[in-house]
């Protein structure tokens, strides 16, 4: 009889905004469960939904992704947090099908809270990575990320 407990791991962000949308605030927490991991977000300071106008991408509900390195660095401030790098993409997947694409986030009042489950990867391989929330909704098909707008907030997952 094997009596061996399997491994579970956990692992967190915290989130702030950047130079766009300084008044986000919030926490990502990531645990395995069985068959992959279990993702809670609690963030808020989200800019109000603006429907799409003149030709330019509706402001929310707001992307939402995994990006390949743990680099919150602002950089250029009107187009913060490049040094995160492209969504995380460990199994060379089209957009849309990425172990780092994420549901967006719906607020209410600039809140936004919500748990899903996801069997694309294991919370170790998400240490030293970065969480990124995104100005626009992600479309889940442009291609390769979705068309998600620039990066309003980043966590470091530790």
């Amino acid at each position: 009889m094997n009596t061996t407990k399997p491994a579970y791991g956990t692992a967190g962000a915290i989130i702030r905004g950047g130079p766009l949308a300084p008044q986000i605030t919030g926490v990502v927490h990531f645990i395995d469960v069985p068959g992959g991991a279990w993702v809670y977000v609690d963030v808020a300071g989200l800019p109000p939904y603006q429907p799409a106008q003149a030709g330019n991408p509706p402001i929310g509900p707001h992307g939402f992704h995994i990006h390949e390195f743990g680099n919150c660095e602002v950089g250029d401030p009107g187009n913060p947090f490049q040094a995160a790098g492209e969504h995380w993409n460990p199994y060379n997947q089209p957009h849309g099908n990425h172990a780092g694409d994420f549901p967006v986030l719906f607020s209410n009042s600039g809140r936004a809270v919500m748990n899903f489950f996801t069997n694309k990867f294991r919370v170790a391989q998400l240490i030293g990575k970065a969480v990124i929330i995104h100005q626009n909704p992600d479309d889940y098909r442009t291609q390769p990320a979705g068309a998600a707008g620039k990066r309003l907030a980043c966590g470091v997952i530790m």
